[in-house]
């Protein structure tokens, strides 16, 4: 039985909370259309300009099954290698197939990632082709293609070059040719944020008691470049539950099983995650831009669903949850309890992990734990699967497809003077200078540097601490045992600087 009007609570009692500052839009909708929609707060400070239903905002990664979804009607191998697909690509990321590109175990890593790690802003304006200039001098993956789940926007930036590169039209005119006009929906797709888009909602983010525009400046692409509405987003995922006209059938395929090298299954498939609540089996993606925060969530046996989407920086997973519980009937989601919280790493390498309550940041990725009845702790993935067993000293499961153990790192430790001196990357040519005292000079904004703390870690390790605007990044420096200094987070790993 489905419960629209305890949802419709549920959402209207959260819309409630956006009065003063930025809002929002829930709608919930059936295979058949829109059911019941609510909103709140606004679209523009400036203007004084109220969220509703029907504001274009930035859909982020949600886009990213809207390429897939095209790739498929346009019979595009999936299986086929990058390098019989796009050329000029390094013979390590040539070979990892469009598949394992699109769903996260193809250790592509993420372009976003490796131009902050060698000090460019991810507030530059930077185009697709400066972009994929980048992307072509990449000569290692970040991990074997199928040993895990690592989240990059990279294969689905490859996707469109494919797109063009095998039917020698863009995706935007193939997106609106295969779907958004035989759907009639009035979705947008901007090439970065400079290009106007008609009515869109302005992003914000809080700055201690100061509500701030969102800037990113690098090219869109369709890892998470749609614009549109709530309305049409609902629309969209109606019609797609039920199989609409393109979209017949469309939704099994995008939600087919993936699986590891090993053959275990992945919760991420192209550009949906597939997950449960209680005995409801969900699919959705969230999305996250400077300033837009998103969750779309379908239960496809019901045939129903919950659209969020948010111009205000706030976690839209947990709400798009608690509307979702309401109108299935299952037990509304409960943060885990208090864990062990604290830093943990890895016997060796540059994984790590640190646990705050209800929450785990791993190698930078952050998800939300959930109560479970068994005592572990357990993501409804935005992104990464995690099960873990948490002990005062360790954590063991399987993050992203991969069985880990992580130690509790000891207070007091000293950077290993290993760590210390000048550092070059030869392929791009940067520099990081690391300091007795635990500082770095990092490479930024061209010549400009930046001043950051290191947080040593055992073994020749240790986590910097980079902030721009209202993302952090806290990628590990790892010593490899061939003596290069390797810099990497969750989603780039591809650094390596040898000592001057």
């Amino acid at each position: 039985m489905i419960h629209w009007s305890p949802a419709l609570a549920t959402a209207e009692a959260i819309a409630a909370g956006w009065s003063n500052g930025p809002g929002g839009a829930f709608v919930l909708f059936d295979k058949n259309g829109i059911r019941a929609s609510t909103c709140g707060g606004q679209a523009s400070l400036e203007h004084g300009i109220a969220f509703t239903p029907d504001t274009p905002s930035r859909y982020a990664s949600i886009s990213k099954h809207f390429l897939a979804a095209t790739l498929l009607l346009e019979g595009i191998d999936l299986e086929a290698p990058l390098r019989a697909l796009v050329p000029g690509l390094y013979p390590a990321l040539g070979a990892v197939t469009l598949s394992r590109a699109l769903d996260m175990t193809g250790g592509l890593p993420d372009m976003m990632e490796v131009l902050w790690q060698q000090g460019l802003p991810f507030t530059a304006m930077l185009s697709a082709a400066e972009i994929d200039a980048t992307l072509r001098r990449l000569p290692v993956t970040d991990a074997v293609p199928g040993t895990e789940m690592a989240y990059s926007n990279t294969g689905w930036r490859l996707g469109q070059a494919v797109l063009q590169a095998q039917r020698g039209l863009s995706y935007g005119v193939v997106l609106r040719q295969r779907l958004l006009d035989p759907l009639g929906l009035s979705m947008a797709f901007p090439y970065d944020e400079a290009e106007p888009v008609s009515g869109l909602a302005t992003g914000y983010w809080r700055d201690g008691e100061t509500w701030r525009r969102g800037r990113y400046g690098l090219h869109f692409s369709p890892s998470g470049g749609l614009a549109g509405s709530a309305t049409d987003l609902a629309r969209w995922a109606s019609a797609l539950m039920r199989g609409h006209g393109p979209l017949e059938g469309m939704l099994n395929r995008l939600l087919a099983p993936r699986h590891f090298a090993d053959g275990t299954p992945s919760a991420y498939r192209l550009g949906l995650v597939e997950t449960r609540l209680g005995t409801t089996r969900l699919a959705g993606h969230g999305g996250s831009l400077p300033g837009y925060r998103n969750h779309l969530l379908v239960a496809p046996e019901l045939g129903v669903g919950v659209v969020l989407l948010l111009n205000r920086d706030e976690d839209p997973l947990m709400p798009a949850l608690r509307v979702m519980a309401a109108l299935v009937g299952e037990a509304p989601p409960m943060l885990a309890p208090d864990s062990p919280s604290g830093l943990f790493v890895a016997e060796d390498g540059p994984a790590w992990a640190e646990l705050s309550p209800g929450a785990i940041e791993f190698m930078g990725a952050r998800e939300t734990l959930l109560a479970t009845d068994d005592g572990r702790l357990r993501s409804v993935p935005s992104a990464l699967e995690i099960d873990l067993l948490a002990t005062s000293d360790t954590l063991e499961g399987r993050i992203g497809g991969v069985e880990r153990r992580l130690a509790r790192v000891p207070e007091g430790l000293a950077l290993d003077p290993r760590l210390v001196g000048l550092w070059r990357e030869e392929q791009f040519g940067v520099e990081l200078s690391i300091n007795p005292d635990g500082s770095a000079r990092w490479p930024w904004a061209g010549g400009v540097g930046r001043d950051v703390t290191l947080t040593p870690l055992p073994g020749a390790r240790a986590l910097a601490w980079l902030t721009h605007a209202m993302w952090r990044h806290r990628p590990c420096l790892w010593l490899r045992p061939d003596g290069t200094l390797q810099i990497a987070s969750h989603r780039a790993r591809v650094l390596r600087f040898r000592k001057v």
